[in-house]
């Protein structure tokens, strides 16, 4: 049924409010997703997805949205609650992708490598050149697998499991939290475990050297061969970690809200 020009006037602001809701849940998401979020990104590009996927959303899920409230803090409290909703679910999908840079920031220690140091915004400070090497890497892994859209399709499903304008399942979204970094800090250790493995054993030889040869000058002796085996181990491991993380990743991700 075509509409008519005179009911224009009362149906945009209702449009306008249903549309804003939509840029606001999908925003907050990829503020933080994994890849699309990244600092590197800029904001133009970051403000042109989230206005493309908000009109792709809104032709089906406008007749589910809320309408205008009469008060203005009402209308703040539908606002304030689908950039929760958006954060919350960007967040999870941040937390897990974070377990891969955090591995390589121990291991940046292990090796020797913490002098290395840059500011990493993943984490907001410096971090080792190793670290965000790696992590940069995870990104495009993230999007040569695919895993990337897991997200964007959970914020499609996340209207039909928390409609807009219903109450923040506060309790639930912090239990998610909470199992999603416990998740993401075991994966990081796991990842990271062959690494602290030897150098455990390194460190136990070295202080048997030293002791049989007190003369040594251990540091001079241990530092390159310390960087060099832990870089032969990477090279080694690499591809074998980055599979168990892309595994990891693609059971948290599969499991967000509205999936």
């Amino acid at each position: 049924m075509p509409l008519e020009a005179a009911a224009l006037p009362e149906l945009l602001p209702a449009w306008t409010f249903a549309f804003l809701l939509l840029v606001c849940r999908i925003g907050a998401a990829l503020m933080l997703l994994p890849g699309l979020g990244e600092q590197e990104v800029p904001a133009t590009v970051k403000i042109g997805m989230t206005l493309a996927l908000a009109a792709l959303l809104w032709p089906p899920i406008a007749p589910a949205l809320p309408p205008p409230p009469a008060s203005p803090a009402a209308a703040l409290a539908l606002v304030a609650g689908e950039c929760a909703v958006g954060l919350w679910i960007g967040g999870l999908a941040r937390i897990v992708a974070l377990a891969l840079p955090m591995a390589m920031q121990y291991l940046g220690f292990l090796l020797g490598l913490s002098n290395a140091t840059l500011f990493d915004p993943s984490f907001g400070a410096t971090g080792t050149a190793l670290s965000r090497m790696v992590g940069l890497g995870g990104i495009v892994v993230l999007f040569a697998t695919g895993l990337h859209m897991l997200p964007i399709a959970a914020l499609a499903g996340s209207y039909r499991v928390l409609p807009a304008g219903g109450p923040f399942p506060a309790d639930a979204a912090a239990e998610a939290v909470v199992i999603a970094v416990a998740t993401s800090v075991a994966l990081a250790f796991q990842l990271a475990g062959p690494f602290v493995l030897a150098a455990v054993v390194f460190q136990l030889t070295l202080g048997l050297l030293s002791r049989l040869v007190p003369q040594m000058q251990v540091y001079f002796v241990a530092l390159p061969l310390q960087v060099a085996g832990g870089l032969a181990l990477l090279a080694v491991l690499l591809a074998g970690m980055l599979s168990v993380w892309t595994a990891a990743a693609r059971v948290v991700l599969g499991g967000l809200p509205g999936l």
